[in-house]
């Protein structure tokens, strides 16, 4: 999910592949114009544009496991498109957090980060505990996460179960230096949505991991 900044002077329909590519592993210009509701030409153009520009690299596997056919062609985010997805003012986050334990003890930040998920669940819990299934829940929390900055979806296959896949999360840094902030995260979905979350991690391509929250059957 862009920033409302960045989408005011981005060309909207970049925007939309650059966001679809996001949450995928790669995809043809076939696939990416049934899902930004464009035609193959113009995704197509758009797509040239932006590998030009650093942001999208392509690839080609075979069509089949014979070999026979032309290759397909597949668009990715290059690490340069990582920027272009909001972070939660990082620098000064962890500043903030870091003279916060030097001044009240090394558990302070801990504290803090455990009072700021208190309060994210009490402010989403009326737009997420409404929905009346699972699944329900999982859109309303992934609608509200995105406005966040996050960048999500759920997802739901027939032997696999009902699960969140999360592409970008603007707290991901403040992850990486205070790994309870996770903790607290998960345990804040588990009480919005009712249900044991478990994450699995994947890597997705050199643009970054995708994380999966795993959750109880409908």
């Amino acid at each position: 999910m862009f920033s409302q900044a960045l989408r005011d002077i981005a060309r909207p329909s970049q925007a939309e592949i650059l966001e679809a590519l996001k949450k995928s592993e790669g995809l043809p210009i076939s696939d990416l114009a049934r899902t930004v509701g464009m035609s193959y030409m113009g995704v197509k153009q758009h797509c040239v544009t932006l590998e030009k520009k650093g942001y999208l690299e392509c690839w080609r596997i075979p069509r089949s496991e014979a070999g026979v056919g032309r290759p397909e062609k597949l668009y990715r985010l290059t690490e340069k498109a990582a920027p272009l997805f909001p972070q939660a003012g990082v620098e000064l986050t962890l500043d903030f957090m870091q003279a916060v334990g030097e001044q009240f003890g090394e558990t302070a930040p801990e504290k803090l980060l455990f009072r700021y998920y208190q309060k994210r669940r009490e402010e989403w819990q009326r737009r997420v505990l409404v929905g009346r299934s699972l699944a329900e829940r999982c859109k309303r929390y992934v609608e509200v996460w995105e406005k966040h900055g996050a960048s999500a979806r759920v997802h739901h296959e027939s032997g696999e179960g009902l699960r969140i896949e999360e592409f970008h999360n603007p707290l991901g840094a403040i992850f990486a230096v205070y790994p309870s902030a996770r903790r607290f995260e998960v345990h804040m979905m588990e009480q919005l949505l009712a249900t044991k979350v478990t994450i699995e991690e994947r890597k997705v391509s050199k643009s970054g991991e995708r994380l999966l929250y795993l959750l109880g059957s409908l």
